[in-house]
C-alpha cells in the first residue's frame, strides 16, 4: 500500500498531464494521437503514450497535444501513432515502442523530419 503522500504526488503528475492534453489552442497545435482501443493496449500502446506524455512534458512543448483515440483500423499495425501538424498531411506511424518515441520527437515534432523508418513499408 502506498502512502497518501505518495498517492496524492501520483494524482499531481496526472492532473499535470491531463491538463498539458487538454490545454492547446486545436488551430495552431500539433496532435499525437495514440491508438488506444484492446487492440493497441495488447500490444503496449499505453507505455507508448505515457512514453510521449513524459517527452511533451519535458521539452515544455505547449503547442503539442498528446490524445487518446479508438481503434485505428489496422490492429496488427500496433501501437500506432497518427501525428497531425497543422498545415501538413497526416502521418501515421506503426509498430511503435517507447523507445521508438524520442526518434519521433526529436526528429518529426522538433524538427519537420518525418521518421520514415517507423511508416508502413511497402511489400
Amino acid at each position: 500500500m502506498k502512502s497518501i503522500e505518495e498517492i496524492m504526488a501520483i494524482r499531481d503528475k496526472m492532473k499535470a498531464q491531463i491538463s498539458n492534453r487538454d490545454n492547446a489552442d486545436d488551430s495552431t497545435e500539433t496532435r499525437i494521437v495514440v491508438g488506444l482501443a484492446t487492440c493497441g493496449i495488447a500490444a503496449g500502446a499505453v507505455p507508448v503514450f505515457n512514453a510521449f506524455v513524459e517527452e511533451v512534458q519535458k521539452r515544455n512543448l505547449e503547442n503539442v497535444r498528446v490524445v487518446r483515440s479508438g481503434c485505428l483500423g489496422m490492429c496488427k499495425l500496433e501501437p500506432m501513432v497518427e501525428v497531425f501538424v497543422p498545415g501538413e498531411e497526416k502521418v501515421t506511424y506503426v509498430y511503435i515502442t517507447p523507445d521508438k518515441v524520442k526518434k519521433i520527437m526529436d526528429d518529426h515534432i522538433e524538427k519537420g523530419k518525418v521518421c520514415s523508418e517507423f511508416l508502413i513499408q511497402e511489400a
